[in-house]
């Protein structure tokens, strides 16, 4: 099949929509261009709501029979979750505008642009572009992971546990260990700034409370073309049609066993 959008032209379409609508209220942000959605830390602004519309609007035209995830829009009615867990056995997208909101709000560099694509339930392609770090990193089933045009390495990962670097999402884990692993740091706050991390290799495994497909169907792509996988606690590799109530992204499927186990078995 002959994709409408092919991968260099996706990542042309998220950088030029950053450069049209993101970039300039990086550190510029105006009085009533923040607001807070259901929960007073999960942060939306008028950069996340315009970028959102420009994407969902460039993959709609081109690809009118997928559905089309973003993650304002499902903020707005929670049913297109359930609708997109559905649509994505067939064909489907997800779109996180600004993934790190709090970080783009704070002033950090520390945010990103995704878009990743379902077909036949399986993540096949992924595109995450950091504007401000001004890296791209690009990931097609099968075919490899690249950061700016350079192809990722399988990674290596220590065998003993106690050398492993593991992060988490949720602060009040923080300083805690899981199974055997040392203490936990805190993760970069952003899954388009995490996972490209663990595929370069800064750090084995990422731990996660937060489990909506538009933070992870991208990365878990990513992960997967250089050696790694995503899954939860229950054993149950990641799938976008699935609700997980947690996930750990790991830098191979063996870290996956033992810190899925740790964190099944309490032992963090």
């Amino acid at each position: 099949m002959t994709d409408a959008i092919d991968t260099p032209a996706m990542l042309t379409l998220m950088q030029e929509v950053a450069a049209e609508v993101i970039d300039p209220r990086f550190r510029a942000l105006k009085e009533g261009e923040i607001a807070s959605k259901a929960h007073p830390r999960d942060l939306v602004t008028v950069a996340d709501r315009e970028a959102e519309v420009l994407l969902t609007r460039a993959l709609r035209a081109a690809y009118p029979d997928a559905m089309v995830l973003g993650e304002e829009a499902s903020a707005e009615d929670p049913g297109l979750l359930t609708a997109f867990r559905a649509a994505s056995a067939e064909h489907a997208f997800t779109v996180d505008p600004v993934d790190g909101t709090r970080n783009f709000v704070a002033g950090s560099p520390d945010h990103a642009v995704m878009v990743g694509e379902v077909r036949g339930g399986e993540v096949v392609r992924s595109w995450i572009w950091q504007p401000q770090h001004g890296m791209a990193y690009v990931a097609e089933r099968g075919a490899g992971a690249w950061c700016d045009g350079l192809r990722l390495s399988i990674l290596d990962v220590a065998p003993d546990p106690a050398g492993w670097r593991v992060r988490t999402s949720d602060p009040r884990q923080v300083g805690r260990s899981l199974g055997p692993t040392p203490p936990m740091e805190q993760t970069w706050i952003s899954c388009g700034i995490d996972y490209p991390q663990l595929a370069r290799g800064a750090c084995d495994a990422l731990v996660y409370r937060g489990t909506r497909p538009w933070d992870h169907v991208p990365g878990s792509l990513l992960l997967a073309e250089v050696g790694g996988a995503v899954g939860d606690s229950l054993g149950h590799g990641y799938s976008a049609a699935r609700e997980h109530r947690d996930l750990v992204a790991a830098a191979s499927p063996a870290v996956l066993e033992v810190l899925s186990t740790a964190a099944r078995e309490g032992t963090g």
